[in-house]
């Protein structure tokens, strides 16, 4: 399946305005994503990701391909549920991948219009929204969707750049986006 996918830096109220909108709720999750790096290629030169988000519903491993546009973050995403996210840990670690990041962030994850409105508390990098959709067939469609809904709450940045990659940047260059008195 293709993810299609954008993401913008969240504004105060953002939870009032998507209610207002009319999306509706429908879980509050909290993450813990561990992310990986392959013994065969650097995965962030490769723009691929391999990780185990650990959620309250239980443990996933999501392989990321590299991005398919440059205004979205569209890209081949495949998951599957795992039993046991230490032993997961541990099968990876045996076959050479290392543990090159670890992303936590509490997620409040609304339905709108046909899409997910992810509203993202992201330690060490603060508030975001994702909008994002599945596409199996028609991928330009779904962009006009995700988009679409973006403008509607007033959002028109594109980042896309993942968590992992802002906080790789915010460890290169601390001082960035900060705001410094003069």
């Amino acid at each position: 399946m293709i993810e299609v996918e954008v993401k913008a830096r969240a504004p105060e109220g953002m939870a009032e305005r998507i209610a207002s909108l009319g999306g509706e709720l429908i879980a509050v999750e909290n993450h813990q994503d561990l992310y990986f790096n392959s013994p065969l290629r650097d995965f962030k030169r490769s723009d691929e990701a391999l990780r185990i988000r650990i959620k309250e519903e239980g443990p996933r491993l999501t392989y990321k391909g590299p991005k398919i546009d440059s205004s979205t973050k569209s890209r081949l995403e495949l998951t599957v549920t795992i039993d046991d996210a230490r032993q997961m840990e541990e099968i990876l670690g045996r076959l050479g991948f290392v543990l090159s990041a670890i992303v936590r962030k509490r997620r409040s994850k609304y339905s709108y219009k046909g899409v997910t409105v992810a509203l993202d508390e992201v330690e060490g990098l603060g508030c975001f929204l994702e909008v994002e959709a599945g596409a199996e067939e028609d991928i330009e469609e779904q962009r006009r969707k995700v988009l679409g809904v973006m403008g509607e709450l007033g959002l028109h940045e594109s980042i896309t750049s993942s968590y992992l990659e802002l906080l790789d940047e915010k460890k290169q260059h601390p001082a960035a986006g900060k705001s410094e008195p003069i």
